[in-house]
């Protein structure tokens, strides 16, 4: 009786999915998003107050913070929330990229160079395992990050509020 042929996977191991997964999560930065939820506010915040050491002092040079310090306060947190935006969306694209190639049922890689593309089928237990990564790791990775760019868009059109608000009180009484 004839076995059915054994499949053999040709993708190079740095290429498998499960594998840029490990590296994504053992990174340094990738890896934030894979901290529990008071080591990750840390870094977002460490970060915060880092990019506000950029725009500061951009900001100083615009509003004076002794005559005006509200618009001064509104600008840098406004660079500051911008810059971590930034950072945020590279964050996700970087988990998005490894989630879509874990989540999908062939998987593209390259023999030798770009130029040379190949794409071969996942095995029914492989294209499992990849999607359970996915579903229970990945995806709560890609919501956290989605929902401090959303924090953070909030915190920007909060800013432009303010602004707006108080350019008009301040023409108002001026």
């Amino acid at each position: 009786m004839r076995k059915p042929p054994v499949s053999v996977c040709p993708v190079p191991w740095e290429q498998l999915p499960i594998n840029e997964y490990k590296n994504l999560s053992d990174s340094c930065f990738f890896g934030w998003a894979t901290l529990e939820l008071p080591g990750y506010l840390t870094k977002i915040a460490v970060i915060w107050g880092i990019s506000w050491l950029i725009t500061g002092p951009v900001a100083a040079a615009s509003f004076a913070p002794a005559k005006v310090p509200v618009q001064f306060l509104l600008c840098g947190a406004g660079g500051a929330s911008f810059c971590l935006s930034l950072l945020l969306l590279r964050l996700y694209l970087g988990w998005k990229y490894v989630g879509d190639r874990l989540s999908n049922e062939t998987v593209f890689y390259e023999e030798s160079g770009w130029y040379d593309g190949q794409t071969w089928a996942k095995t029914p237990e492989m294209l499992a395992q990849d999607r359970l990564i996915f579903t229970y790791q990945v995806q709560p990775i890609l919501r956290r990050v989605v929902r401090t760019l959303g924090f953070l868009t909030l915190l920007l059109l909060v800013e432009i509020i303010t602004w707006v608000a108080w350019s008009l009180r301040q023409s108002l009484y001026s």
